[in-house]
């Protein structure tokens, strides 16, 4: 079910130091489970165990995701996880509220059974799938990445699901395809903030197809070992670890291939604060306050020093050859 791999010396611990002993045996019971074809029993399991995986604390018996083992191997590292409670309880999730608390007081509200993604636009097989068909897709891996947000905050999680390559290819896009939009829920029932001014709402991310295809794009179902909590963007999220968290669109309902570049929620809000592209870049301040340096959640003491801000948020040897020749100030 874990992978553990290295990305410019930013490598996985294993799998006991991010989880209580017993959920990593229950994950290794439920790989036995699945080589004997009852991963279905897992995955009808699921609404349990999301209604459990809202609590602030780390749940301490649930079944990890279905999924495959990876064979892609890699060392510790010495960067510490950040607590599972402050990385689900300080959160941006505008549609449950603008302040840090509010997505964990009032995501419970978001029902996330039945969920299917439509994939649709420039590709050869445009399909809309089910949950539980996009977490078959490809087994899941475990990764540890850094999130960087754009206000000089971040945090080191351990998220759970596959490159988004692995969809992407399935989908087969078109020749003329360049750019991948996602598309987020957007329900004012479940969703109290839906309809407030502050963003155009559904919120709409995107990315370059390059940069969807690279292998650290990662399509999330889970966190901790866990299904994702509704705060984090369950039941499905993107993760694009060296740009800034809000291009990571949470609970997506649509994926849209395109040949122009999306109009992503955060730049039709305020284009000269929010780039399309929003590397993580500490070069390029934003225009009320500096990005050269970040704090990071759980290193809040007295004398805690804020941390430098590295470029491409610490994946630069991975993802630089992506924008060679482009002047990334001006396109931030």
């Amino acid at each position: 079910m874990l992978i553990k791999t290295s990305h410019d010396g930013f490598c996985h611990p294993v799998a006991s130091e991010i989880t209580t002993q017993r959920v990593y045996e229950g994950r290794r019971d439920l790989i036995k489970l699945m080589a004997t074809g009852a991963a279905g029993a897992a995955l009808a399991s699921w609404a349990g165990r999301q209604a459990l995986a809202q609590t602030a604390q780390k749940p301490g018996k649930l079944a990890a995701l279905p999924g495959g083992k990876s064979a892609v191997a890699g060392a510790l590292t010495m960067e510490k996880v950040t607590d599972y409670k402050d990385a689900t309880t300080y959160n941006n999730y505008y549609e449950f509220g603008t302040g840090k608390s509010d997505p964990a007081r009032n995501a419970h509200t978001l029902p996330t059974k039945p969920w299917s993604v439509a994939v649709e636009g420039l590709v050869k097989q445009p399909k809309t799938y089910t949950l539980e068909d996009l977490i078959r897709l490809s087994p899941q891996e475990e990764r540890i990445y850094r999130l960087r947000c754009v206000e000089g905050w971040s945090m080191v999680i351990p998220w759970v699901g596959y490159s988004l390559s692995e969809l992407i290819k399935k989908v087969e896009p078109l020749g003329s395809a360049k750019y991948v939009e996602f598309v987020t829920l957007a329900d004012p029932k479940t969703m109290p903030s839906v309809g407030s001014s502050v963003l155009d709402w559904p919120y709409v991310e995107g990315l370059r197809l390059d940069e969807a295809m690279h292998p650290l794009a990662l399509l999330t179902f889970g966190m901790y070992g866990e299904v994702l909590p509704n705060q984090n963007g369950a039941p499905v999220r993107l993760v694009v670890p060296w740009k800034y968290g809000f291009k990571s669109g949470k609970s997506i309902v649509k994926i849209r291939f395109t040949d122009k570049e999306p109009r992503t929620a955060w730049n039709k809000a305020a284009a000269q604060e929010y780039g399309f592209y929003s590397n993580v870049n500490p070069t390029v301040d934003h225009p009320r306050w500096s990005q050269a340096s970040e704090r990071r959640i759980g290193e809040d003491g007295l004398f805690a020093k804020k941390r430098k801000t590295l470029m491409f948020n610490g994946y630069e040897s991975q993802v630089a050859q992506l924008y060679a020749g482009m002047d990334l100030k001006k396109l931030f």
